[in-house]
């Protein structure tokens, strides 16, 4: 009785939020160039790019729809790609938005974070900033498709662990290769560091869709989970004086009797709700992975930011739409509701995975 008042309490906060809707983190997908040619790309992003990089200006007037008084003190803008980090104007980027007294980070493979670079980036006023490893050396240079990928990306976190000002953490999409290597690479970031690693798992989209050596089954999942939750217990339960290193899954989808286990909060899909993306093209969406065609919400280029985001996402905030294909006669998609956005690709006739189920296989 005590879990039931417990996720029907959690409902009610998740339904405030939702009709409340505060904006407080937007992705800009500021190039689709890369010098990484990654096997799990959302964005399929090459060394080129697909399209030429958004123009700062451009952004900027999406931004300033926002009105001052409704900017929250946490407010983010996130520089996403591609590689960040190959657009020449970065700095000035991040100074323009500081300008605007909004916080900003980076989402970056790490390629080209040097101490110079930091030294740089914390001058614009950076944040934030999340680079990823996939694994030991041989899985991530396979995962990353360039060889020397793992050195440099150790190199960047080496560096931006030590920054005390920087919220930081690490990401790891957790595949078939890296699955036994979780160990190695917790002693590895710790010993580096780190202070946050946040884990997830790959839905069958972008180049990720049709490689077998990309996706968990049931029991690689639930070897997933029972990892991040014994990780989770050794940091509360510490003895030492040190603080241990917090590992985390991502916001994928509700994993039942896991929940708590290996989260801070319970699952709640953010996207469209408090999450907003201005796309290559001047789209505006919730999450920059999430379906274009079928989810996408207006341009920047046609219609007020601030407007849309006040007036549209209708599909991320009202979930019942979702009720159909394999989440048509669930048990949990009170708690669920069809899972993570980016879990709905293609005709929508039903989410590409459930790890729910994976969880009770």
């Amino acid at each position: 009785m005590t879990e039931r008042i417990k996720w029907w309490l959690w409902r009610k906060f998740r339904d405030a939020e939702t009709r409340t809707h505060e904006l407080n983190y937007l992705f800009w997908e500021c190039t689709t160039s890369c010098n990484l040619a990654c096997r799990h790309c959302g964005s399929d992003c090459k060394l080129a790019g697909s399209a030429k990089d958004m123009p700062l200006e451009d952004f900027l007037a999406a931004l300033d729809t926002i009105p001052r008084k409704d900017i929250p003190k946490e407010f983010t803008v996130v520089l996403t790609g591609g590689e960040p980090l190959m657009r020449p104007d970065i700095e000035l980027i991040g100074k323009s938005i500081r300008e605007r007294g909004m916080g900003w980070g980076i989402v970056s493979n790490g390629w080209f974070y040097s101490e110079k670079m930091h030294s740089r980036l914390m001058g614009a006023g950076m944040g934030a900033l999340t680079i990823s490893l996939d694994g030991l050396e041989s899985e991530h240079d396979w995962m990353r498709g360039v060889p020397g990928s793992y050195s440099r990306t150790l190199s960047a976190i080496s560096v931006a662990a030590a920054e005390p000002r920087l919220n930081f953490d690490v990401v790891t999409c957790v595949n078939r290769r890296n699955l036994t290597q979780l160990e190695q690479m917790y002693t590895l970031l710790e010993g580096l560091g780190v202070k946050q690693w946040r884990l997830f798992t790959i839905i069958p989209i972008g180049r990720a869709a049709n490689d077998p050596d990309m996706r968990l089954d049931g029991k690689q999942l639930r070897t997933l989970m029972d990892f991040i939750a014994a990780k989770r217990s050794l940091s509360r339960h510490q003895s030492s004086g040190r603080q241990r290193m917090t590992v985390t899954f991502s916001c994928e989808g509700y994993l039942g009797k896991y929940e708590t286990k290996v989260r801070q909060v319970p699952f709640f899909c953010h996207a469209g709700v408090n999450i907003a993306s201005v796309l290559i093209d001047g789209r505006i969406n919730a999450c920059p992975n999430i379906d274009r065609d079928a989810f996408s919400q207006g341009s920047i280029y046609t219609d007020n930011f601030y407007e849309v985001w006040n007036t549209r996402f209708v599909q991320f905030r009202h979930r019942d739409w979702a009720r159909r294909g394999k989440c048509s006669d669930c048990p949990v998609f009170a708690n669920c509701q069809g899972g993570g956005m980016h879990n709905w690709h293609g005709d929508c006739a039903g989410p590409l995975d459930c790890h729910w189920q994976k969880t009770i296989e």
